[in-house]
């Protein structure tokens, strides 16, 4: 199929479609009040990184002197930097109405958000005090001066420009950093049954003349900035250095990347801006944004509660997995029968529980697993650095590049290594993403293999808030195969076959079009063809091309796609057999499943990757499959509960227009109708 620009959907203009349907539950009344904050906060957050990463890149190929056509999805690549800085500007629009809505919607609830007008007589002194104790201390102000080298402003932080203006002078210009270490939001003592809180932006806006009082100015004003680098690490060729010194620096370095966005409040003073933009060397090429009043809303996720329960999503209780205890051995269960366990529905407890059981256990000779992304105090790495303390032998395959995380895992990889773990820092070329664990133990003169192959990280902390399956397993075949992805780790030269799981990036791509060639052969000869999948994103051209051939041929694709998504589906002699859906709600959906029919004879596979480019040909990535029939017939029921949704489901078509999903059916949330079923299945 020749590529053209009407069969796939830019993967840059695709995300931030994905974008704005978190916007959408930020705008939705139905979701409690400080939830829909929270979500605001994440659609800032998201927006930050989309810079960093997606348009910086765009903007390298286009200050490369590319097109990037045959990259980008038919658009050149100055055309689409444009277009994204078009569409931001709207959604940073949209975003600020919402804001609006929702501090009025806060004040029914006599939860007030004051800004530095509003201050009574009552706050004063609290804030006076909190200023001097808390805020001045750490205040970081920085005066500019056009003979003086701006010095490298953080893109974690906000800024706000303060202009001092006087008749006889010019103006003097000052950055007061908003850091990232302060509470952006500080709760002042309630009156009554009002509660009462002020943004730290506000308080410095209140103390201006307290900060600023050696100068002499008539007037003074601040209004907030915020600069976003570009996020791509640059190693040095320096053969001396470790890998782990090189990330280091290259970590450090990122604070000085080119800059790829700058927002200011749309109300600044206009000479100000242009000093600001001279003096940070920003030009036209930046995506250059007017914004409101506040900068940084990611800091929205972190907003106070207050206590108010009433104003947040219910907590669920995590379940336990039926047949499964945390109080008996994971080794004896999981030796009879495999178990899946559904993070956040249940507890990641089961994985701790089998770390810390193999790190006593005096049969168990080795671990080894992969770390991708891992909780900033975590359970799993203390359960590894207690094996190792215990003479097991334990290698740890930790991915120091995993975007924005690098110095987490630098810091818990040479703690790991000081205790004396064998670490194993990924593979030349490729970003080691697969979650996997086997344990060897021995058991009557042999060693048999116990472990676990999951879809997301071994992370406490994102295990509360992320869907992810886990499959815990005893099977020799399974664990066989994944041994041998750590022995590629060690001897990377050396391409190993594997007879179960599916590998990037030596087979992905020729093992999945195997199972779609199968689902083509059977359409054409009239038996029942389909597939079922669920990822975060698909923007694999070749991926996409498989899935319009088997529609062609008259197989009935189902997607459920959270992110990005490049397919178009529903195109007459294209993609009519195929239909998308994408869902937003309380977790983030963070599962990859597929399912192929096989003549009503399901092959079923759990795995790490998505269907994008760097998934199938530039990560280590493990699809595992499902042999357990109770497992199989669970997953395509959980499968069926988000197909079916009708609360939060949005449908993707050609026009990209976010429609959530309503019918006449009884009325389906995936996340809400998952927990019923698994709580029913422990009462029944």
């Amino acid at each position: 199929m020749t590529r053209d620009k009407n069969i796939y959907i830019n993967r840059e203009l695709s995300w931030l479609k994905f974008n704005e349907r978190v916007l959408q539950e930020a705008a939705d009344k139905n979701v409690p009040l400080i939830e829909r904050l929270r979500f605001l906060g994440i659609f800032s957050n998201n927006l930050d990184e989309f810079f960093k990463v997606r348009y910086a890149t765009v903007k390298r190929i286009y200050e490369a002197g590319k097109g990037g056509k045959s990259e980008l999805g038919g658009i050149k690549a100055g055309d689409l930097l444009e277009e994204i800085t078009q569409i931001v500007i709207e959604h940073q629009s949209y975003s600020l109405e919402i804001l609006d809505e929702i501090d009025k919607e806060l004040e029914k609830e006599n939860i007030y958000v004051i800004n530095e007008t509003e201050i009574d007589k009552d706050h004063h002194e609290f804030i006076m005090n909190y200023f001097y104790q808390e805020i001045s201390p750490a205040l970081v102000v920085i005066m500019l001066n056009e003979d003086v080298a701006l010095p490298e402003l953080e893109d974690i932080s906000a800024y706000l420009s303060v202009t001092m203006s006087s008749p006889k002078s010019k103006d003097q210009v000052a950055l007061i950093e908003i850091s990232s270490t302060m509470d952006r939001f500080i709760v002042l003592p309630s009156k009554g049954e009002n509660n009462y809180i002020i943004m730290l932006d506000n308080i410095l806006r209140y103390c201006l003349d307290d900060i600023f009082n050696i100068f002499n100015y008539e007037s003074i004003s601040a209004h907030m900035i915020k600069i976003t680098r570009d996020g791509e690490l640059d190693f040095d060729s320096d053969l001396s250095k470790s890998f782990i010194d090189k990330l280091s620096e290259s970590v450090k370095d990122r604070q000085s990347g080119a800059p790829v966005r700058f927002v200011y409040d749309k109300n600044i003073k206009k000479s100000t801006l242009q000093f600001l933009l001279k003096l940070m060397s920003i030009d036209e090429k930046e995506s250059i944004i007017p914004g409101g009043r506040y900068h940084n809303r990611r800091d929205y996720m972190s907003f106070p509660s207050l206590g108010r329960t009433d104003l947040l999503y219910d907590k669920i209780k995590s379940l336990p997995v039926k047949g499964l205890s945390l109080e008996e051995s994971i080794f004896k269960t999981i030796a009879q029968k495999d178990y899946l366990i559904y993070t956040p529905y249940h507890t990641f407890s089961y994985i701790v529980k089998f770390l810390r059981e193999a790190a006593l256990d005096p049969k168990v000779k080795s671990i080894k697993i992969t770390i991708y992304r891992l909780a900033q105090i975590s359970h799993v790495a203390s359960s590894l650095i207690n094996a190792a303390k215990n003479g097991k032998k334990v290698t740890v395959s930790i991915e120091l590049r995993a975007r924005f995380d690098e110095a987490a895992n630098i810091n818990y990889a040479e703690q790991m290594q000081d205790e004396g773990i064998k670490m194993l820092f990924g593979v030349t070329g490729l970003k080691v993403h697969c979650k996997m664990c086997v344990i060897e133990r021995e058991e009557n003169e042999k060693l048999v293999r116990y472990g676990f192959i999951s879809t997301g990280n071994f992370n406490e902390s994102t295990a509360r808030i992320y869907t992810d399956f886990t499959l815990m397993t005893s099977n020799s075949k399974i664990l066989k195969d994944v041994n041998k992805v750590f022995d590629f780790f060690e001897v990377n030269y050396k391409v190993n076959r594997y007879k179960h799981i599916i590998t990037s990036p030596h087979y992905t791509k020729s093992k999945i079009f195997g199972l779609i060639d199968n689902e083509i052969v059977n359409a054409k000869n009239g038996k029942p063809a389909y597939i079922k999948l669920k990822m975060n994103s698909i923007s694999s051209y070749k991926m996409i091309d498989k899935l319009y051939e088997a529609s062609r041929a008259g197989v009935k694709i189902q997607m459920i796609v959270r992110g990005l998504c490049c397919l178009v589906p529903g195109i007459k002699g294209m993609s009519e057999n195929i239909e998308i859906i994408s869902i937003i709600d309380k977790f983030l959906e963070h599962t990859r499943l597929y399912i192929f029919s096989n003549q009503n004879n399901p092959k079923i596979y759990i795995s790490s990757a998505d269907w994008m480019t760097r998934n199938i040909d530039t990560r280590v990535e493990v699809s595992c499959p499902i042999y357990d029939e109770d497992i199989k017939q669970e997953l395509q029921h959980l499968y069926d509960i988000c197909w079916n949704d009708n609360v939060k489901a949005r449908i993707i078509n050609d026009n990209q227009d976010n429609t959530y999903r309503r019918n006449d059916n009884p009325k389906v949330r995936a996340q809400f109708d998952t927990y019923k079923y698994y709580l029913n299945n422990l009462e029944g």
